[in-house]
């Protein structure tokens, strides 16, 4: 797993704690923080870096040093206002990746609009299921097909490059079968064994979860 990537999360509701605990849990560093100072108290056992502060003031967003933290998920329930702000200031910051809890697809427009990397809808997608695709080395669960297997977006490794499927052999030696190419977010359905990985390409695989977590 990626724990070597450092997190904060704006926001200890349900959705925000759930990320928090996956993330502390897998053993990343985490930076909870929330306004609220009784939700703070009852969470400083919990998570080991827990503060109390308000996202939306610049000063803050400098004094908890997010400008170092290479994911801001903010989880601001309710609060489209806030969320906002805090998505600009983690922009200009220098945050890489900023995902944000919303609640309409109008308000995750406009928070792509000001700097929002992803944006993620609670009734889709759970905080824990968030964490763990946050730290699973680039690789985007689809969808899990039963216990054992799921359909994920996966990079493709260095090595890959300038290789043919065929030359890959993926099935074979990882059990995994390449069912499309994302190239630059243009999907590709028809793929040969001759089709050639090129720089930027992500695959879309069907495989074990265990043989997906091999290559990682």
């Amino acid at each position: 797993m990626s724990i070597n990537k450092s997190y904060a999360v704006f926001g200890l509701g349900r959705y925000g704690r759930a990320v928090a605990k996956e993330l502390v849990d897998s053993g990343a560093e985490v930076i909870a923080v929330d306004c609220n100072s009784e939700i703070v108290e009852d969470m400083v056992g919990v998570f080991p870096i827990c503060k109390c502060a308000d996202v939306t003031d610049s000063e803050v967003i400098k004094q908890l040093g997010i400008s170092n933290v290479d994911t801001v998920i903010i989880a601001l329930a309710g609060k489209f206002e806030a969320s906002v702000m805090a998505t600009m200031l983690c922009k200009e910051a220098g945050v890489g990746q900023v995902i944000v809890k919303c609640a309409t697809e109008m308000h995750g427009a406009i928070l792509k609009k000001v700097g929002a990397d992803m944006i993620v809808f609670p009734e889709n997608e759970s905080g824990i299921r968030l964490a763990k695709n946050l730290l699973s080395s680039g690789f985007i669960d689809i969808a899990d097909i039963s216990d054992n297997i799921s359909i994920v977006e996966i990079n493709v490794k260095p090595e890959w490059l300038g290789k043919t499927l065929k030359e890959l052999d993926l099935r074979r030696k990882h059990s995994i079968n390449v069912i499309a190419l994302n190239n630059n977010n243009n999907i590709e359905i028809a793929i040969l064994p001759d089709t050639v990985i090129e720089h930027g390409m992500k695959m879309i695989v069907i495989a074990d979860k265990k043989e997906i977590d091999n290559l990682k």
